[in-house]
Order: structure tokens, then sequence, then C-alpha cells
């Protein structure tokens, strides 16, 4: 029975979940408390944040497109709930609906820039992120005008409310639940996948392809929005580029666990999987005082190497 489950896993998640435990171990070299469960749930707690955000990515990937915003998007949901936590109490009450709308907006955008306009969306996503930081700096004068989280934000962010789970994991995995009832028990999942596959076929058999485009870019928007609000959270305030370390992470996190960069492939499952590989890598080498420059550098080369690997993968099919 357990080998007819591992059977049914990607190879590509066993692989990382492998990886996972080698990891572990090498953290349990380097520092004797990386195996406690307090450390474990915290790097848990870390996670959540890019696993959020690595979760809206993973449509947009399903699809064989890209997102560049990420990084202010992250940065408007973060910086527009604090900014709204002064406007006083209806302010502070709708603080992080706020923030979550004003990444919906951008993803809305973007969607219709890639599925109605035409653009590719490396070119349009990456303009809406300059665009976004602009607008920003415009509206902040370079900061954020009330910079303190709420502290309903910094509940959710930090607070271990249920069996002393943290919060912002127990938010990744509703948002989780959501993504693979979406995936897998609806029509709208299935569209997902076959428009990476071919979207010209899926579009010829009467489906709005650009419907599920625009979708899963506002999703992405969200996803990125809500993790800036917990980010904010977290660290008490918001700041300019706070989402400019998680770009290269959640496109890292995707790939590693499985999804095909090119599209029609993937599973949730292996999207964790990824983000708990990368979020102990960030760890271990922040342990062995790795600057971020190597570390951009070893994110880069994982994200071409997986590219490698599914290119050549597809053009063999």
């Amino acid at each position: 029975m357990q080998f007819g489950i591992l059977r049914r896993i990607d190879p590509i998640v066993l692989a990382v979940l492998a990886c996972i435990v080698a990891l572990l171990l090498v953290g349990s070299i380097y520092s004797s408390n990386f195996l406690s469960p307090d450390y474990l749930l915290q790097q848990l707690q870390v996670a959540s944040f890019l696993g959020i955000i690595a979760s809206g990515l993973m449509l947009i990937i399903l699809l064989g497109q890209i997102d560049l915003s990420i990084p202010w998007v992250v940065s408007i949901g973060g910086m527009m709930s604090t900014t709204a936590g002064g406007w006083g109490q209806m302010g502070i009450a709708l603080a992080i609906p706020i923030g979550i709308a004003c990444g919906l907006c951008v993803g809305l955008v973007n969607g219709v820039g890639v599925a109605y306009l035409r653009v590719p969306s490396m070119i349009f996503t990456l303009g809406t992120n300059v665009l976004a930081q602009g607008l920003m700096i415009v509206h902040t004068s370079g900061y954020a005008p009330q910079d303190r989280a709420t502290s309903a934000m910094h509940l959710i962010a930090v607070g271990r409310t249920i069996f002393g789970i943290p919060n912002a994991l127990w938010i990744w995995g509703l948002v989780g639940f959501i993504l693979i009832i979406l995936l897998t028990r609806t029509v709208f999942g299935r569209r997902v996948y076959a428009i990476g596959n071919r979207e010209s076929a899926v579009y010829l058999s009467g489906v709005d392809t650009r419907r599920v485009i625009l979708t899963c870019f506002a999703i992405s928007g969200s996803c990125s929005a809500l993790s800036g609000v917990l980010l904010a959270g977290y660290s008490t305030h918001a700041y300019q580029a706070m989402g400019d370390p998680y770009l290269l992470p959640a496109i890292a996190a995707v790939v590693l666990g499985g999804t095909r960069i090119l599209g029609g492939r993937g599973t949730f499952l292996g999207t964790v999987a990824g983000v708990i590989l990368i979020t102990l890598l960030q760890s271990i080498l922040s342990v062995m005082q790795m600057p971020e420059a190597g570390r951009q550098v070893i994110y880069g080369v994982v994200i071409i190497a997986m590219l490698l690997l599914y290119g050549r993968e597809r053009v063999e099919q």
C-alpha cells in the first residue's frame, strides 16, 4: 500500500523530499538546534511567506507564463495595508483587505495585458513591476506614511492561536487547500493544465482561455499582496523593496517542485516541497554566512538547470 502511494507521487517530488532530509541532516551538523521542534516550526513560519507567493505563481507557470511583478506587488500589499492602518479605526479594520485588494488590481492589470492585449508575460509583468514601484514611491514619498503594522497584521503573522502552530502556516494551508480544490476538482483547474500544454487547442475547443489567464494572474497578485501583508506584520513595519528577495526563490521553489516551467504539469505538493527545500537551503546558507550574492547565484543556477531539463523534455515529446 505504501509503495503504491509512492508510485503515484512524481519522482521529482520524491527527489526533492530526499533533498529536504539531506539538508536537515547537514543543518544538524552546523547547529544542534536545527532539528528541534521549535526551530522547525520557525522555519515553516518563514516558509509560509514564500509559500503563499509560490502558490499563486504556480498557477502562472502552469499556464506557461511568468509573473515578474511579484517584488513590488509584495511591497504594495505590505505598504498599503500599513498605510490604511493610519486612517483611524475604519482603516485599521480594512487594512488587510485593502492590501490584498491592491495586489488583486495589479494582477488584473497583468491578466488584461497578457490575456487580452497578448503582450508576452515576461515583458508586461516586468513593466508592471516598474510601474508599481514608481507609483508607490510617488504615493508614499519614499516611505509608508504609517509604517507600523496593525495588531491584526502582527497577530496573523507571528501569533500561534491554534495548537501552538504559527497562524501564517494556517493561512498558507488555507491558500493551498483552495488551490488544490481549484486544480483537482474543478473545470477551471483542468483548463489551466490544458492551456499550459497547448492554448490554441483549448481555444479552438470553445474555452475562453483569456478569462482563465486573467483569473490566474488575479490570484497570483492577491497571493503576493497577502504575503506582503504577513511580512509587514512579521517585521511590524513595511518598507520599500520588501519583496525583492522573493522573486527568484519563488520561481526556484515552483520549478524545483516539479512544475514544468513551460507549463502543463505540476502539483501543489511539489510546490510545498520546493518551498521547504528553498527555506532550509536559505537557513543553512545563512548559518554558513553565505553572502546574498552567492545565494542569488545558487537560485539562478537552479532555475537554469530546471529550465534546461524541462525544455528538453518538451522537445523530446
